[in-house]
This record gives C-alpha cells, structure tokens and sequence, in this order.
C-alpha cells in the first residue's frame, strides 16, 4: 500500500539482479504506492535483467498480510503488466502474503482505538 518494491533474483533467490521501488521514481512520498512509478521501476528492472540475460520470471505477489489488509497495493498489477510487456515471458503468478495461524494482535489496546 505504501510503496512497490520490484526485487528480481535468481531461481534460488539469493543473487540480486535488479531492486527497484516506487519510491526511486518518484520525489513525492505520497506517490510511492500508486501504478504509474510502479510501472516505471519494474520497466527499469525488467530493462537490467534482460541486459543480465534473464528471459522469464516467476513473480510472486506480497502484501502486508496478518490481521491487516489481504489485497496487494495500487501499483501491483500494472507492475506485473508492465513487466509482461517489456518482453520477459512469466512463467507463474502466486500470492505469498503471509496469513495468520493464530490470532496476532491488532494495534490499539484492549478497548481497541478510540476515535
């Protein structure tokens, strides 16, 4: 919600080939979560890893998860979309937010957040 990191690694995931944000691209923090930036850092990663040799990707989407909000942010999907069209062919899409297995507590103490 707040920012979208585009972070490309290989298959084993512990060499980095491109981390961008949507914060890199824009000088407004408000603006950090919204599509347009988003699209513009995964062009610019999707651009380094083809200059690395890297033809497809499987992405996997995370959100905040536990008791917040499931949906990924604003920026999510035209960051997939812009990856597809900047020529690397996705092999799988998957959700990784994490859910909880047991109740974690909510922010905002026992009477809950008084307004």
């Amino acid at each position: 919600m707040n920012n979208t990191v585009i972070h490309i690694t290989d298959i084993t995931g512990t060499e980095t080939i491109a981390k961008y944000s949507g914060g890199m691209m824009t000088d407004r923090d408000r603006e950090q979560g919204n599509p347009f930036p988003a699209m513009r850092a995964a062009k610019r990663a999707a651009q380094d890893a083809r200059e690395k040799g890297i033809i497809g990707v499987n992405i996997k989407v995370r959100a905040r998860g536990g008791h917040h909000k499931k949906a990924p942010g604003a920026g999510a999907q035209p960051a997939i979309r812009a990856l597809a069209r900047s020529g690397l062919q996705i092999g799988s899409i998957e959700d990784v937010t994490p859910i909880p297995t047991d109740g974690t507590k909510r922010k905002g103490g026992r009477r809950g957040r008084r307004v």
